[in-house]
């Protein structure tokens, strides 16, 4: 229900008007701001980090009244920063929405004097913890709502290849492994990009499927709960596990290929490469990591990477792929013929005509 308030914005409002308004600002400090942010938001904060702490330091050690003259002082001269580095050449009708941690004073002292000024900017009701709410409730109901093709098979096979070549041709795709800024394995984690925070997934999540429609298949790639340190939610993971399957197929050495192509960071950054391996420890001992730490050295990559797949990766995919999958079967794949670009599109295009759009 709409506020009488006529510069507040609802949450079921957002949910239809957000693309409407010609940016949307957030007045949180820099890290709430880094935590999780409205998708496409910028970053106005009206308290930075050391001034937000020092207000609420206040608050708690001497009175609400003094944090609330200090807050005031340091809000009204960074809104004042804000205006004249930002937005002094913005026209009449440049239409903002604002929003704070709870839509109160921060967000609230920025809307007003923006509209006094003769802007029409208006307040987010809730602020970020409405949206996140919105974010939560949306998740699970879309996450009933959809019908997803699986793209299975074992690492190496090309999966995320095959599956922004489905894209290419015009079908729909939810990339887990893009969203969660990682590709699902040990050896997974983008180099020198962080993972978003969970809460950062799932506001990915709830934007990427904004944009899908529910009338139509969605293609995504198998995975386990977790994406490196982030957890699918468990509705959309049911929901994606009872999606049909359709596996990927690939010769070890196609497969071999291909992750040396895909993970050519650590033929370079040997060091992180041991690293990484080292966390097998306890899987393999000591004695079986040394052996391929050897290989590393003398940069036998094709034989450790298909050691790897052999030894680690492959035992478990049958038996993991049968039990968390219902609809997997054995029966139903397509085929990958090496790692050109060709033979990723021929694939995608196969994997497409196996299903009705």
């Amino acid at each position: 229900m709409q506020s009488s308030n006529p510069v507040i914005l609802s949450l079921d409002r957002f949910r239809s008007e957000r693309n409407q308004f010609d940016v949307i600002i957030d007045v949180r400090s820099p890290a709430e701001f880094s935590l999780d942010h409205i998708p496409g938001s910028m970053n106005c904060p009206v308290l930075n980090n050391e001034e937000r702490a020092q207000i609420g330091t206040l608050y708690k050690q001497t009175s609400p009244f003094a944090a609330k003259k200090l807050g005031a002082a340091l809000v009204s001269r960074n809104i004042a920063n804000h205006l004249e580095k930002s937005f002094i050449d913005f026209p009449r009708e440049w239409r903002p929405l604002i929003y704070c941690w709870r839509g109160g004073e921060r967000s609230g002292a920025f809307t007003h004097i923006l509209n006094r000024i003769g802007w029409k900017a208006m307040q987010l009701e809730g602020g970020y913890q409405g949206f996140r709410r919105t974010v939560i409730d949306d998740l699970n109901r879309a996450a009933k709502a959809f019908t997803f093709k699986v793209i299975c098979g074992m690492t190496g096979s090309g999966k995320t290849r095959v599956l922004h070549e489905i894209q290419k041709l015009g079908a729909q795709v939810l990339d887990l492994e893009g969203l969660a800024i990682h590709r699902g394995s040990v050896l997974g984690n983008e180099p020198n990009i962080d993972q978003p925070t969970q809460k950062g997934f799932e506001t990915a999540l709830w934007n990427a499927l904004q944009t899908l429609d529910k009338n139509k298949i969605v293609f995504v790639e198998s995975e386990s709960k977790k994406v490196g340190g982030l957890h699918i939610p468990d509705t959309l993971m049911e929901t994606i596990r009872n999606g049909q399957c359709i596996e990927l197929r690939s010769s070890t050495q196609t497969r071999v290929s291909w992750l040396i192509r895909e993970y050519h960071h650590f033929l370079s950054d040997t060091d992180s490469f041991k690293h990484k391996l080292r966390l097998l420890t306890s899987h393999y001992g000591k004695v079986q990591i040394a052996k391929w730490e050897e290989q590393i050295d003398a940069m036998q990559f094709e034989s450790l990477v298909e050691e790897l797949l052999v030894m680690h990766y492959d035992p478990s995919y049958q038996s993991s792929i049968e039990r968390n999958f219902t609809q997997y079967s054995a029966e139903i794949y397509a085929r990958l013929d090496d790692d050109s670009d060709e033979a990723f599109a021929r694939t995608a295009k196969a994997i497409i005509a196996t299903v009705k759009l």
